[in-house]
C-alpha cells in the first residue's frame, strides 16, 4: 500500500512511515531554509539596530543643542520653548521611522508654537496677558505674515531631503526581513514533500541508510520544489539597488547628521530676523489679534540676550565616520547576496544532502 517509495524488491517501510517521512522533510526544509536566511537575516537585524541607536543618539544630540540655543541665547523664552522642541524631535523620530506624517507638518508646526513665545517674550517683552485666545491668534497669523522669512521654508527643505533617504532605508530594512520570513514559511506543494521524500528517504526503505541522492537529482527536485521562492530573483535584486542608492543619498549632500545638527542654527537664524523685523510684525499683529495688555514700569533689561554659541558639554559620542563604515559594510554585504534566491536550489544541495566524493548515489528509483 505504499504511495511514494514504491519499488520492486521487498521493502521494510508502511505507509504510515511514509506520512511521516512527509512531514520530517516539510520540517527539515524549513529549517535549512531558517539556516540559509540566518546570516543574511542577522545582517539586516543589526543594521536596522545600528541605524536606529545612531539615529536616537543623533537626534538626543541636535535635541539638546536645540535647547540649549534658548537656554544661552533666548532665556526669557527657555522653560516654555522646551516643549516645542521637544515635540519637533518627536516628530523627526515618528516620521523616520515610517508614521504618516511631513517632515513640512512637524517643522511649520514648530514654528506655530514658537511665534506666540517669540513675540511676546522677546519682540514685546512687557506682554501680560497671553491668553489662549490671543495665543492661538498669533499661531494663525505665522502662517499669513511670516515672521521667520525663508528660515522656516529652507529648514523644511534641508531636513526634508535628508530624512526622506533616511525614512526610506529604515522601511526598506523592515521590508527585506519581512520577505525572509514569508519565504521561511512558504508552504510545501504535495507534489514537492513526495519528491522530496522519495529523494530523501525512499533508499530507507531498501535499508539503504548511508546512500545519498544524485547531485544532479537533487537540483532537479529543489529547483522543483522552490519554483516560486526563486521568483523572487529579479526583485531581489531590484531591493538591492534600491538599498545602494538609498545609503548612497544618506552618505552624499542629504546628510542626515548635518541636517539635524543643523536646526540650532535654522532655529537661531529664524528668531534673529523675526526680532529685526519686530516693529513691522507688531503693526500687523495689533490690526489681526488686538493689542495685548502691557505691563507698567521698565521693561526688563535682557528682554534681547545677545546671541553667544552654547560651549558644548556634550561629546558627538556616534562619530560620523563610523555611521558612514557601517552603510559601507553593509551593502558590500547586501551585494553579495544579490543572487541569494536565484541560487537557494544549488545551496541547499550542497554540503550533506548530497553525495560528493563516491561513485554511487540515489536516482530516485536505484542506487546508479
Amino acid at each position: 500500500d505504499l504511495q511514494i517509495c514504491q519499488h520492486r524488491a521487498p521493502t521494510c517501510c508502511t505507509k504510515k512511515m511514509e506520512e511521516s517521512y512527509q512531514a520530517a522533510v516539510r520540517r527539515e526544509r524549513t529549517q535549512s531554509i531558517q539556516a540559509l536566511n540566518f546570516e543574511l537575516k542577522y545582517m539586516i537585524v543589526g543594521h536596522i539596530t545600528a541605524f536606529q541607536e545612531a539615529f536616537e543618539s543623533l537626534l538626543r544630540f541636535a535635541e539638546n543643542r536645540t535647547s540649549s540655543l534658548f537656554e544661552t541665547a533666548y532665556r526669557p523664552m527657555a522653560k516654555e520653548a522646551a516643549e516645542p522642541v521637544k515635540e519637533l524631535f518627536t516628530d523627526i523620530s515618528l516620521y523616520i521611522l515610517g508614521a504618516e506624517t511631513t517632515v513640512e507638518s512637524a517643522v511649520l508646526r514648530f514654528f506655530d508654537s514658537l511665534f506666540p513665545l517669540v513675540y511676546s517674550r522677546l519682540i514685546n517683552p512687557g506682554i501680560t496677558d497671553l491668553s489662549e485666545d490671543y495665543t492661538e491668534c498669533l499661531r494663525l497669523t505665522r502662517q499669513d505674515i511670516n515672521p521667520f522669512g525663508r528660515y522656516s521654508k529652507n529648514m523644511v527643505t534641508e531636513l526634508s531631503k535628508s530624512l526622506w533617504a533616511s525614512r526610506m532605508l529604515s522601511q526598506a530594512l523592515s521590508l527585506g526581513i519581512e520577505v525572509i520570513n514569508t519565504t521561511e514559511h512558504a508552504a510545501l506543494t504535495k507534489e514537492c514533500s513526495r519528491a522530496l521524500v522519495r529523494m530523501q528517504y525512499c533508499p530507507h526503505c531498501q535499508g539503504l541508510t548511508l546512500i545519498r541522492p544524485c547531485a544532479g537529482y537533487c537540483l532537479n527536485v529543489m529547483r522543483g520544489c522552490l519554483a516560486s521562492v526563486s521568483e523572487l530573483d529579479a526583485q531581489w535584486r531590484e531591493y538591492i539597488s534600491t538599498l545602494e542608492y538609498l545609503t548612497n543619498e544618506m552618505a552624499a549632500s542629504h546628510d542626515l547628521e548635518v541636517a539635524l545638527t543643523g536646526i540650532r542654527n535654522s532655529v537661531n537664524e529664524a528668531i534673529l530676523h523675526a526680532q529685526l523685523n519686530g516693529p513691522q510684525l507688531s503693526a500687523t499683529v495689533d490690526k489681526v489679534c488686538g493689542q495685548p495688555k502691557q505691563q507698567e514700569g521698565n521693561l526688563s533689561p535682557d528682554n534681547i540676550v545677545p546671541v553667544k554659541e552654547a560651549t558644548e558639554t556634550q561629546t558627538f559620542v556616534m562619530a560620523h565616520a563610523s555611521l558612514n563604515n557601517k552603510r559601507r559594510e553593509f551593502i558590500n554585504y547586501m551585494k553579495r547576496s544579490r543572487t541569494f534566491y536565484a541560487s537557494i536550489a544549488e545551496r541547499l544541495c550542497d554540503g550533506d544532502l548530497v553525495m560528493r566524493d563516491s561513485s554511487t548515489c540515489w536516482n530516485g528509483e536505484d542506487v546508479v
